[in-house]
């Protein structure tokens, strides 16, 4: 019984004085700046579509209609394990872009992605498993990947329009509303080959 209330107290002590499990603070930053990006890049994407759509490019719009969408599901994903840790996200900051051509957006949101997947995400996963943060690994995981996906998506457009052959690039998208994995009409999946959901779930554009 002595010991029982000695534990009680010291517990109750690093309690009192502030010496209880610290929250994973690289992750939450993470988070917390991976939701804001995601957010903007999901912003972004909707107005190249509006752009594209005005050039005539109604395939490359569905496309950015499609990655718009999987980004704001990146960023909800990131807001729900930021609120499992006790954070709250609160609205997103929407960062500055600006709306070009079609193929100047393609290039610019291409660059993007490169920059998220291969310096920020790995970054981002990393801390998280430092801090054995599994959610948090989760939803970065599932955004990178996606990331590397949507960065061949604008390259294969850009490549397309380049030459002359857009209404031949897919005109019929696919995104996973579990964990925004995306895919064109002629990939799609039976299932979601990152998180199993399976495709009558998926949100569809065409």
């Amino acid at each position: 019984m002595k010991k029982t209330l000695l534990t009680i107290a010291v517990l109750g002590a690093f309690s009192l004085f502030g010496f209880s499990q610290a929250k994973p603070a690289k992750s939450i930053e993470g988070l917390k700046a991976a939701f804001n990006g995601e957010s903007t890049a999901s912003a972004k994407y909707a107005k190249f579509a509006e752009a594209a759509k005005k050039e005539g490019l109604n395939n490359i719009a569905r496309m950015f209609l499609a990655t718009s969408n999987a980004e704001s599901i990146h960023a909800a994903n990131h807001k729900k394990v930021l609120t499992k840790l006790g954070e709250t996200a609160g609205d997103p900051v929407i960062g500055a872009f600006e709306v070009k051509t079609t193929a100047e957006n393609l290039a610019d949101a291409s660059k993007g992605e490169t920059y998220e997947m291969m310096f920020m995400y790995p970054g981002f996963i990393a801390s998280a498993v430092s801090e054995k943060q599994n959610g948090a690994k989760k939803s970065f995981t599932w955004a990178m990947d996606t990331e590397k996906k949507h960065n061949d998506f604008y390259q294969k457009a850009l490549a397309a329009l380049n030459a002359g052959t857009e209404k031949s690039f897919p005109g019929e998208w696919y995104v996973c509303p579990v964990c925004g994995n995306t895919y064109d009409g002629k990939t799609v999946a039976a299932t979601c080959d990152f998180c199993d959901t399976t495709k009558d779930k998926f949100n569809v554009f065409k």
